[in-house]
């Protein structure tokens, strides 16, 4: 009917400058291709770094329709998408839920997401800071990584990034917030953003012949979190 799915890569904006190249930019040659008479909208999609589904409707209702029903099942409660990521390590735990504060932190000249562990009310109330949680599951671990399944209940930007590294298991191809995580002897521990400035996320030797990578393109590698399931009314 009026809804499509498609596979985004990661790497490309839902949304972009004129000129530049966007998800929403090839709508119409998507919409020529396909021969629909009615413009397409997106309902759903995950983040530019982010791979997986990307929800677009041909019809404007039902794009509103199905938008509330995103917004409403987070509020009740419910887990309507389902990510998977590859980690860099495996989380003492096989399955919990990851609650903490997030904000928005200026360092030097750039804006950065940062855990806030125990918000206060006033902190909430002004929404300077959002409470968040994600559910989280290992469904495999081989060689140091973890294959995880990921179902967060509420939205805030790069959310999944900064609670995976609170597990102390940031995710592969995280060049933002791998850095949060040091090792001394192997154990991993958390470090504050203003002690662990952002960098090229570090591998080990044995994982990166593995990958087949070498470290000099180590920042080419994208981040392994995928949207891989859509609940839908």
């Amino acid at each position: 009917g009026a809804v499509l799915v498609l596979n985004k890569p990661p790497g490309l904006p839902i949304l972009g400058r004129p000129g530049a190249l966007s998800l929403d930019a090839l709508l119409p040659a998507l919409r020529q291709r396909l021969g629909l008479a009615a413009e397409l909208h997106v309902v759903k999609a995950p983040a530019r770094e982010y791979s997986g589904l990307v929800l677009l409707s041909s019809c404007y209702h039902t794009t509103k329709k199905l938008q509330q029903f995103f917004t409403n099942a987070r509020l009740r409660g419910q887990y309507p998408a389902t990510y998977r990521a590859i980690t860099v390590g495996v989380p003492a735990e096989v399955e919990g839920e990851i609650c903490t504060g997030l904000c928005w932190q200026q360092h030097g000249d750039r804006a950065m997401v940062v855990p806030v562990p125990a918000p206060g009310r006033h902190s909430l109330a002004r929404k300077n800071v959002k409470s968040t949680l994600t559910r989280y599951r290992v469904l495999g671990a081989v060689g140091g990584c973890a294959l995880l399944q990921l179902q967060p209940r509420t939205a805030f930007p790069e959310q999944l990034q900064v609670h995976l590294t609170l597990l102390l298991c940031p995710a592969l191809g995280d060049h933002e917030h791998s850095s949060l995580v040091g090792r001394v002897l192997g154990v991993p521990f958390f470090l504050t953003p203003e002690t662990a400035p952002t960098r090229t996320q570090v591998l080990d030797e044995e994982l990166l012949s593995r990958l087949g990578l070498s470290p000099r393109r180590l920042h080419h590698l994208p981040l392994h979190i995928h949207l891989q399931e859509l609940v839908l009314p």
